[in-house]
C-alpha cells in the first residue's frame, strides 16, 4: 500500500529560540520513501542534520521571533502486513544479552523500575518468560489505563500513569516498557506514525503515536498497549529508552504552540 503522511506544527516565538526537532522518519524507512521527504518552513530558516546516538535523524534550527510553521508531506511504500507476533519467542537470560541491549533493562526519565518491579514481579511473575509475559503486560496494560487526552501532561511517569489509570499512548508505553524491564525483559519507547489503516474509523484528531519494541529471542518485536492488537501502516520516526529520547521538538527558549495538525492516510492498496 501507499500512505501519506505530514504534519504541520506551528509556534509562536517572542524572541528567536533554538530548537532540536525529532520530525524525520527514521532512516529504517527512507528506503520506502517514494517522495522527498524534509522539513519545510514559512520562513527561511537554516537547518543542521545529524543521527543521534540511538541512530534517529535530528535537526537543528533557531526559529525566529515570530510566527513559524514546520511542515512536511510525503508518500511512502508499506507492505500492508500487521505487526509481528511470535508466540514461540523467548526471553534471553540477561548474561547472554548483547551488551548494546542492556541500556533498555534500565530505568529511566518515565519508566521507574524502581517503583514498580514489586508490583511487575506480582502481575507477572507467574507467567511463562518470553511471548506469553509481554502478551500479559500488554493485556493488563490495555486494561489498566483508560485513554483519555483531558488526563495527558509531558511529565506524567510510568508510576503516575499506573496510579492514575488514565493517559494517553505515550503513557501506555512507558508502563509496559517498565513492567519489561521489570521482568527482565529489554523493551524500548518508539514513536511515529498509525493511521486508521485496517481498523475503523476514528472521528478524533490524528496525532503521532507512541508503541514499543520487546527484544525477545535474538530480535525486536513491535508491540502496542494501548491497541492491543496488530497494526498496520506504522511509519517509525525515532526510538530511545523513553519519551525523552524521542521528543518530536525540543525548545531552548519560550514559545507557544498554536498549531498542530497531523495526517496520515492510505491512498492506495496493493493490486493482489
Amino acid at each position: 500500500m501507499i500512505i501519506r503522511a505530514g504534519f504541520e506544527i506551528v509556534f509562536e516565538c517572542p524572541n528567536p529560540t533554538p530548537m532540536v526537532l525529532m520530525l524525520n522518519i527514521h532512516p529504517s524507512r527512507e528506503p520506502d520513501l517514494l517522495t522527498e521527504h524534509r522539513l519545510m518552513f514559512n520562513r527561511p530558516v537554516p537547518i543542521t542534520i545529524y543521527d543521534d546516538s540511538f541512530g534517529n535523524r535530528c535537526s537543528r534550527i533557531v526559529a525566529p521571533t515570530g510566527q513559524l510553521s514546520i511542515m512536511t508531506d510525503f508518500q511512502v511504500r508499506d507492505f500492508g502486513e500487521p505487526d509481528r507476533t511470535a508466540p514461540g519467542a523467548v526471553q534471553v537470560p540477561v548474561e547472554e544479552l548483547p551488551t548494546d541491549i542492556l541500556i533498555y533493562l534500565l530505568g529511566s526519565r518515565y519508566c521507574e523500575t524502581d517503583r514498580l518491579s514489586d508490583i511487575a514481579l506480582s502481575l507477572f511473575g507467574h507467567v511463562q518468560g518470553g511471548w506469553a509475559r509481554v502478551q500479559a503486560i500488554c493485556d493488563f496494560v490495555h486494561q489498566c489505563i483508560t485513554f483519555d487526552y483531558a488526563s495527558a501532561r509531558p511529565t506524567k511517569t510510568a508510576w503516575e500513569a499506573f496510579m492514575e489509570q488514565r493517559g494517553v499512548c505515550r503513557d501506555f508505553a512507558h508502563l509496559a516498557v517498565t513492567f519489561c524491564r521489570c521482568m527482565n525483559i529489554p523493551a524500548r519507547y518508539c514513536t511515529g506514525y498509525l493511521g486508521d489503516i485496517g481498523v475503523p474509523y476514528s472521528a478524533a484528531p490524528m496525532d503521532f503515536s507512541a508503541w514499543f519494541d520487546v527484544y525477545l529471542g535474538g530480535r525486536w518485536y513491535t508491540c502496542d498497549a494501548r491497541h492491543n492488537r496488530p497494526r498496520i501502516g506504522r511509519i517509525l520516526m525515532a526510538r530511545g529508552r523513553d519519551a525523552t529520547d524521542v521528543a518530536i521538538t525540543t525548545t531552548f527558549g519560550s514559545n507557544v504552540l498554536v498549531g498542530f495538525t497531523v495526517i496520515t492516510e492510505e491512498i492506495l492498496a496493493f493490486q493482489r
